[in-house]
């Protein structure tokens, strides 16, 4: 997305952007049988996948604002304001929706269950053909080569990866230019939420971006850290790199 405006956070390109034109991104790029990775960047994002990235402004990755962390330190530090919250569990079904047919999906994550029944209702619900899943257990056991070659053999189109923030994200970079797919979006806990082991805030929580809160209040010994230490060590990033240029 070279016309978009690129708000660095914490040294990290994070585009600015919409969903519309964001979808209409991705589906171009799967129109004209192009390459495109997209990651959704939240705090806890930006603090765990620090030491990639080099290799994400190698591999060419679209990055977009997950959180009200991210539009804070965009206006501390950069006085700059992203055009909308972007994140994986509202903007994938919207990528589906804006499709004119239903895309070949391959799922990679999860527990074996909750996999299983998130694949139904990408399925059922959202309307998608899945050419293929492995869970983030015993299915990431066999061969990354095997994996690879696997998904390929299935001409999914669209390969969504939940193995968790910095997991994921270093599956995608390692394996990306074996992967024939035309978009490889790393989703986080997407298939919990997808496959009901774990509920959405209310509307109106998400709509006063608090749905960290109640994320936090479901799982606080898990979070905890994430939104106090990480949080922390975040700001420093981000006050680190405010102007933008790398320093050591």
């Amino acid at each position: 997305m070279k016309a978009e405006k690129i708000i660095p956070i914490a040294g990290f390109p994070v585009v600015k952007t919409s969903s519309p034109v964001l979808a209409r991104y991705l589906l171009h790029t799967v129109w004209a049988n192009k390459k495109a990775t997209l990651f959704f960047a939240n705090t806890n994002f930006i603090v765990q996948c620090r030491h990639l990235l080099d290799k994400i402004k190698r591999g060419a990755v679209t990055i977009v604002n997950d959180g009200v962390g991210m539009d804070i330190a965009a206006f501390l530090f950069r006085r700059e304001a992203f055009q909308e919250n972007l994140n994986g569990t509202d903007f994938v079904p919207q990528l589906f929706s804006a499709a004119r047919r239903p895309m070949r999906v391959f799922m990679l994550g999860g527990k074996p269950k909750i996999l299983k029944k998130s694949a139904e209702h990408v399925s059922k619900t959202l309307n998608q053909v899945v050419v293929g899943s492995c869970d983030g257990y015993d299915g990431m056991a066999i061969d990354r080569a095997t994996l690879v070659e696997s998904i390929n053999r299935s001409q999914a189109e669209v390969v969504l990866v939940a193995l968790g923030n910095p997991i994921q994200e270093e599956w995608i970079l390692a394996n990306r230019q074996a992967l024939h797919a035309n978009v490889v979006i790393g989703v986080g806990a997407l298939f919990d939420f997808w496959g009901g082991y774990k509920p959405r805030a209310p509307l109106l929580v998400q709509r006063t971006r608090l749905e960290w809160l109640y994320r936090l209040c479901l799982e606080p010994r898990r979070l905890l850290r994430r939104y106090t230490i990480d949080i922390m060590k975040f700001l420093i990033l981000c006050r680190k790199y405010r102007e933008g240029n790398r320093q050591t």
